[in-house]
């Protein structure tokens, strides 16, 4: 795909690094690069939880899930820009809201399943199907706790963590 343009391609990175020189560029991963070109974007959690569809008898009212949007609506830009990368590998809200996320078929909803609780687990995602798979946490400080180091590591991987 990427031949059939690549005298565009070739044509915008000429210009590109006329302002910032490729070295600078390297420094930084495609999602700090975004961030930076593009700002920080408003991230409506209300918006977000009323377009989220649960998975597998996960319910809005079960605590796990409560305890998820407090923690969300608690957050920082920054950390609502880290949790939205983390669970749809994007930095922007959709124009017109969470009801027009993409995923790899078209329009997908944000969507959240359990997992089942085990020390330590750190939520997961699918991020081409805007998946976020969530341990049914004891408390909300181990939730917040454990959300925290997967966006921090998500982007690096987190095997080991």
């Amino acid at each position: 795909m990427t031949r059939a343009i690549q005298p565009q391609i070739d044509s915008f990175l000429k210009g590109f690094h006329d302002f910032i020189p490729p070295a600078l560029v390297q420094l930084f991963d495609e999602y700090e690069l975004e961030l930076m070109l593009s700002g920080l974007p408003e991230i409506d959690v209300n918006d977000w939880m009323y377009n989220t569809e649960y998975n597998s008898g996960l319910t809005k009212e079960c605590c796990v899930v409560q305890w998820f949007w407090e923690i969300a609506k608690d957050f920082s830009q920054e950390e609502k820009v880290l949790l939205l990368q983390f669970v749809t590998g994007s930095s922007r809200v959709p124009h017109g809201g969470f009801a027009h996320l993409s995923g790899g078929s078209g329009i997908q909803r944000f969507n959240i399943s359990p997992v089942r609780y085990v020390p330590n687990l750190l939520p997961t995602a699918s991020t081409c199907i805007n998946l976020l798979k969530l341990p049914e946490y004891k408390t909300k400080e181990e939730l917040r706790d454990r959300l925290l180091v997967a966006l921090q590591c998500g982007s690096q991987g987190y095997a080991l963590a």
